[in-house]
């Protein structure tokens, strides 16, 4: 195991330039596979050293992903990940290497699996638990039109292979898959990458019995009652002769406790991940075997490097880091939102002690790993089941507590009927905090948050909140806090906080906007919503040669409700509104505005709405796509020009979604 990249900053890459697809990796020798799993190791960690990345999570499946293109053919056979932050070994195979370079980038290699790169790539994938289920649609496809795998009649067809790992199987969305992959007629193949960890150290009650598969000796005798089923079953006779021809591989496979055929499906392991042979070996025994069944692979998280197995959660998915001798650094950047809302909370929970907190498996991400050990009976990591999360937030709000679920915005998705039936239908005030709203840069169109204004708005009594700096994140938690009539929502992106308006943030009212800039008789004003405020501030600045233009600016605050009593006053007075939210344009803040306006009988072709269009947005700089989407402070100044250019000093009539400069229909 390396220390660091410093023992091998200077490795030649002999092997890994030379894989353009599977078929070149078919042809080297067993014994070169170990020295390809280093290259695809360095060549990994001296990207990620200077653009960040998912690292840990692929350290830990190198030779795992080496075997399974090695036994299978994934341009024919069926390959499904979960959780696609560990594909990057499985894009290197695929002839992904000279993308590398660009990582995370709009001219490079995705963070996750993306079909428009690759048909090696079957689904864009960025979410827990889907593996399963998806694979199961395949298989049953593929059934159905006659090319699946069978032994007999059809040896050519397709088999199905789903790679589960980094906890998702705790999901439960996995369960639902398990539970209908056990019904399956044919091969089905599910890899558990078992390593004893999700983004941070998993929880729940399966998590801890793969822990106890892991340590207990029992585990590794034969359950007497399976191995005799197997000679009744299709295929049996193969694993039973692999007891005999790989017990010393494996330490007799099939467990005696194996939980997973409680759905039907056969289990086999846990073998060891990164025994490139004995993983071959295995794979070559159970590719044909036509029932479904569980390969339990036990690997390290953070594979090959001591910093990165000794703390797999830092180094998850870091950002850009140096290696001096034993010593690692991360490069910092400014204070993020994250940080800001990590503080936040202590300050809350030290100040009442109604307030709790949750996260689904995101604690660093969302910045509770603070929180979480200062208040053990008040905060919790449920683990990557937010739709469990959502209801016992429901639960704890029920009982009087005051519940603040942090969560991506991306993820809140997967909790909507959650939100929907447990606690705005029943009226509880349960309190949304949404990292990563808005475009969130490497990850890409898997992980916007572009979409959370809209679904929440339909639920009576909601309050949507957002924040443009630290201290308005501060005052809309304050805010949340003491919203009691039903659900609240504040989202914040993944970005460093501004500090243009540092000094005291005024309290939020509940449907108030707060002047930014103000004139008295202005010519246009621009209601931001969350940082996009700090962007049309920024906006003024590109104004050059019109100086004569008084453009008010205001931090909206709220999406529901909204300002309606400014709107009143800026439109009776004939002045244009443009609104402007990295949310989509469809549903979101603006929509909400024109509504309202619409619903008062205002002018509404006064109203200019800037978001996210109707076109996904992939992987790059938060910068650069801020600017695809005419949401940075340049084409926001541009939008402006037109507005009040036009006609003259006549207003704009138009209602319109954004554009973003320069996009591209994908």
């Amino acid at each position: 195991m390396s220390r660091g990249p410093q023992k091998d900053d200077c490795m030649e890459l002999k092997i890994l330039p030379g894989i353009e697809t599977p078929a070149d990796l078919k042809k080297l020798p067993i014994d070169q596979l170990p020295d390809l799993a280093a290259e695809i190791r360095h060549a990994i960690c001296q990207q990620i050293m200077k653009t960040g990345g998912h690292f840990a999570p692929n350290l830990g499946v190198v030779e795992l992903t080496i075997a399974l293109h090695y036994v299978f053919d994934f341009g024919h056979d069926r390959l499904l990940f979960d959780v696609g932050h560990q594909c990057y070994p499985h894009k290197l195979l695929t002839g992904r290497y000279p993308l590398l370079s660009k990582l995370r980038t709009s001219a490079g290699m995705a963070g996750f699996p993306e079909p428009r790169e690759s048909a090696y790539d079957l689904f864009s994938v960025g979410h827990a638990g889907t593996a399963i289920s998806t694979a199961v649609g395949m298989a049953r496809g593929d059934t159905i039109k006659g090319e699946a795998f069978e032994p007999e009649k059809k040896p050519d067809g397709r088999r199905v292979v789903s790679l589960i790992g980094d906890a998702s199987i705790v999901n439960g969305v996995a369960m639902e898959g398990l539970n209908n992959a056990g019904t399956l007629k044919r091969q089905f193949l599910v890899v558990l990458n078992d390593n004893g960890m999700s983004i941070a150290k998993p929880q729940g009650a399966v998590a801890q019995y793969l822990d106890r598969v892991r340590v207990n000796p029992a585990y590794l005798s034969v359950k007497r009652a399976a191995r005799d089923a197997l000679a009744t079953v299709p295929g049996g006779s193969i694993i039973g002769e692999m007891y005999h021809r790989t017990s010393e591989m494996v330490k007799e496979a099939v467990a005696e406790d194996a939980w997973f055929e409680k759905f039907g499906l056969l289990t086999v392991g846990p073998i060891d991940g990164h025994d490139i042979r004995s993983l071959i070996d295995m794979l070559i025994e159970v590719k044909d075997f036509d029932r479904p069944m569980v390969l339990h692979v036990h690997t390290v998280k953070g594979k090959g490097y001591e910093y990165a197995e000794g703390d797999a959660t830092t180094f998850h998915s870091p950002k850009p880091f140096n290696v001096e001798g034993c010593r690692v650094e991360l490069k910092g950047s400014g204070r993020s939102f994250t940080a800001a809302f990590g503080e936040a909370m202590i300050d809350l929970m030290n100040r009442d002690e109604s307030v709790v907190a949750a996260t689904a498996a995101m604690p660093d991400g969302t910045g509770l790993s603070k929180v979480l050990p200062l208040f053990p009976d008040r905060a919790w990591d449920t683990g990557i089941c937010e739709s469990h999360a959502m209801d016992m937030m429901a639960g704890l709000a029920k009982t009087g507590r005051k519940p603040f679920f942090a969560v991506y915005s991306t993820f809140l998705q997967r909790a909507f009927d959650q939100v929907f039936q447990e606690v705005a239908l029943q009226g509880l005030p349960v309190r949304l905090c949404l990292d990563r709203a808005g475009l969130v840069g490497g990850d890409g169109a898997v992980h916007h948050g572009f979409c959370d204004v809209s679904i929440l708005r339909v639920f009576p009594d909601a309050v949507l909140m957002a924040a443009m700096d630290e201290p308005s994140l501060k005052a809309s938690l304050e805010f949340m806090r003491s919203y009691d009539k039903g659900v609240s929502a504040v989202r914040y992106p993944r970005d460093d906080v501004s500090e243009q308006f540092a000094d005291a943030c005024p309290p939020f009212e509940l449907g108030k906007a707060r002047p930014l800039v103000e004139h008295e008789s202005p010519d246009i004003a621009v209601l931001g919503y969350g940082v996009m405020a700090i962007n049309a501030i920024d906006a003024l600045e590109h104004l050059n040669g019109h100086s004569e233009y008084k453009v008010n600016v205001y931090d909206a605050r709220f999406a529901k409700p909204v300002d309606i009593e400014l709107i009143r006053s800026l439109l009776e007075n004939n002045v244009p509104i443009v609104t402007v939210e990295d949310h989509s344009v469809t549903g979101g803040f603006g929509s909400s505005v024109i509504e309202a306006a619409a619903d008062a009988r205002l002018d509404t072709r006064l109203i200019t709405r800037l978001g996210l269009p109707e076109t996904w947005i992939y992987q790059g700089g938060r910068g650069e796509q801020l600017a695809e989407a005419g949401l940075d402070a340049a084409s926001i100044a541009r939008t402006i020009r037109e507005v009040l250019d036009a006609n003259g000093d006549a207003p704009v009539v138009e209602v319109r979604p954004a554009q973003p400069a320069g996009a591209k229909s994908r």
